[in-house]
């Protein structure tokens, strides 16, 4: 074989070969690729969660709650609602709370404004949709929280409402917070309110009822104090008697006068009842001279346009906060209500107390108020009469000495006279009573006590 030949054969027996190589290169890449196993898919495909749900909540006063999910995370808040964040999760639940979700109210104190009956809506309307309610929460009678049952597809599913669920809100905006503000100063007001009852149970019944009665039942020459959760009036004996705010409530005095027939009156939503009293008799026999003191009509005429003037302004708040005390410590020579005669004749109802003592006693301040009038009158000598507010005025008449002078502030013990026998009288003696809206009322109430504390029936 020649060369040629040789070369030729050779070529022919590389390029089958490489042929092959390709064709074979051609079957591999053309083959179907083969599926990847289950496991595979498993381990390459990422697993999507359902979001935590909100199970529980709770607002422990006004700017301080917590938000607790299913995942066991809570959130806090601590300007009402406005932001909440994320707290550490292994802070215990009872740290944030003071107590679980349907437990205790939380306490601001030693009383709040939290509705004796809480709300507890099954479902609420929010923008014009009703939604199921999980939990809810009112911290007032008009400020409250309800957590919505899942599926609400709220990004936070806690609302806020400001006037005691009848509108709802989703965030906590500026009015809301201005809302929100105007009942901590409420709820402040009747803090101070509530202290002048004489128990914490006493002051929560009076001020979550609409209207309360100190007391319900009383006599003849009696008072009443009469408590309103609204503004506005109170008919009593064909006279208006404007409600005056106070705390968290309006108020006024009813004065029983002697000429009051016994029996059922309704108050607002209430009942009143006015029990009968006999009262006893007393006669004095006084000289000619005095008696006729009585008969000058102009001189007395003059003194009662000075009395009226002085009763007609009364500051429109209790200036006081503690019980009365009684002026002097001296004899009770003539009881509240007695029928006088003076020289065999009727004269009137004496609608106070006299109490004799030595000329000169000091005499206190029956409590704080403003000296209404401190002048030397006709038939009562010298005489004053300070201002307790709310139309209450108290009187000391027949003084020795003036110890103060109109427009005076005194407190509560304050010497703002000395006992004497000036003007009608026949002997020393300090002639005291009460007058409530420019009717006497029997002092006897209020001695060691206050009108917020006449809850038990009057004797």
């Amino acid at each position: 074989m020649n060369s040629r030949n040789s070369r030729k054969r050779g070529l022919w027996l590389i390029l089958p070969v490489s042929l092959a190589a390709c064709l074979a290169v051609l079957v591999y890449e053309q083959r179907p690729a083969q599926a990847p196993s289950p496991d595979t898919v498993i381990e390459s495909l990422p697993v999507k969660k359902p979001a935590p749900e909100a199970v529980e909540f709770r607002m422990t006063d006004f700017e301080n709650g917590w938000l607790r999910y299913s995942d066991g995370k809570t959130k806090v808040t601590n300007d009402g609602g406005a932001v909440w964040r994320d707290e550490a999760s292994d802070l215990p639940v009872q740290t944030l709370s003071g107590g679980g979700a349907g437990g205790a109210a939380p306490v601001r104190g030693e009383w709040s404004l939290a509705p004796a009956e809480e709300p507890k809506p099954a479902t609420i309307l929010y923008e014009a949709k009703s939604y199921p309610v999980k939990q809810s929460q009112f911290l007032t009678d008009r400020i409250g929280w309800a957590l919505l049952d899942s599926g609400s597809g709220l990004a936070l599913p806690l609302l806020v409402t400001t006037d005691g669920g009848e509108t709802w809100r989703g965030e906590v905006t500026a009015d809301v917070r201005e809302a929100v503000q105007a009942e901590k100063k409420r709820e402040a007001q009747a803090a101070q309110e509530a202290a002048l009852y004489e128990t914490p149970e006493q002051a929560r019944l009076a001020i979550r009822s609409k209207w309360t009665l100190l007391p319900d039942q009383a006599f003849v020459g009696d008072i009443v104090l009469v408590r309103h959760d609204k503004p506005g009036e109170v008919s009593w004996q064909g006279k208006t008697y404007k409600l005056q705010p106070f705390g968290s409530g309006y108020y006024t005095y009813l004065p029983i006068s002697m000429q009051v027939k016994p029996g059922e009156y309704p108050i607002g939503g209430l009942t009143l009842t006015v029990k009968d009293k006999k009262f006893q008799t007393q006669y004095l026999q006084v000289s000619q001279q005095m008696e006729s003191m009585r008969q000058d009509t102009d001189r007395i005429q003059a003194d009662q346009k000075k009395i009226d003037a002085a009763r007609s302004k009364s500051e429109p708040e209790f200036l006081f906060s503690s019980a009365f005390i009684q002026p002097i410590q001296g004899i009770l020579t003539t009881p509240y209500g007695y029928t006088r005669y003076v020289n065999g004749k009727w004269d009137s109802s004496h609608t106070a107390l006299d109490l004799a003592a030595k000329e000169g006693t000091p005499i206190k301040a029956t409590n704080d108020g403003i000296v209404a009038l401190a002048d030397s009158l006709y038939l009562t000598g010298n005489a004053i009469y300070l201002d307790h507010g709310m139309g209450l005025f108290s009187q000391y008449a027949h003084l020795s000495e003036l110890r103060v002078k109109t427009g005076d502030r005194v407190k509560k013990g304050d010497i703002i006279g000395l006992v004497g026998t000036t003007g009608f009288s026949t002997g020393p003696h300090l002639h005291f009573t009460f007058w409530a809206h420019n009717v006497p009322t029997n002092p006897n109430l209020f001695f060691d006590t206050m009108p917020f504390r006449w809850v038990r029936q009057a004797k």
